[in-house]
């Protein structure tokens, strides 16, 4: 009888826990570009188009660090003209990493003198975190969908598996 109630709580732990756990470290790393990077021959539009960007992902630029830069723009007015005086945030590093920590669309461009002009920049719109990747995908419905990826969700689990162990 013993035996068994240590099995079931072994498989609780295992088909409870663990997928939560699992969870908190399916963010994605989105390489801006692709392989290319964020350079001004890539078509960047059509590669974000290609993405489903969720709130816990995060962006990646990587460029030649002195010739390009990653500049975030405040608004769609703002891309459109591609005003740069506007901006809410640059980064220059070379291998810039941006958090997507909130649904909507965000916009970027870079900030060499004409190359936004040019065609490079691009935008994004980021989904909820529990949002399908694919409309095929079925939907989540576990207790973490409730929550940001950011969240370590198994932690409102730790008091239950706490007395749980303990009963």
């Amino acid at each position: 009888m013993r035996l068994m109630e240590g099995v079931c709580k072994i498989f609780f732990v295992l088909i409870i826990v663990l997928p939560l756990i699992a969870k908190q470290v399916s963010a994605t790393q989105h390489v801006v570009g692709g392989s290319q990077g964020w350079e001004e021959s890539v078509d960047l539009n059509s590669w974000a188009s290609a993405q489903t960007f969720k709130v816990g992902d995060q962006l990646v630029f990587k460029y030649s660090s002195g010739l390009h830069s990653v500049v975030e723009l405040g608004s769609q007015t703002a891309y459109k003209n591609c005003d740069l005086g506007t901006s809410l945030d640059s980064k220059n590093t070379g291998n810039d990493v941006v958090k997507l920590n909130k649904v909507g669309t965000r916009y970027f461009a870079c900030g060499t003198l004409g190359h936004c002009d040019q065609g490079m920049k691009m935008k994004i719109t980021t989904v909820a975190g529990n949002a399908p990747s694919t409309p095929a995908s079925d939907s989540d419905t576990s207790a973490a969908a409730f929550f940001p990826r950011s969240f370590p969700t198994f932690l409102l689990f730790s008091p239950l598996l706490i007395l749980y162990f303990l009963l």
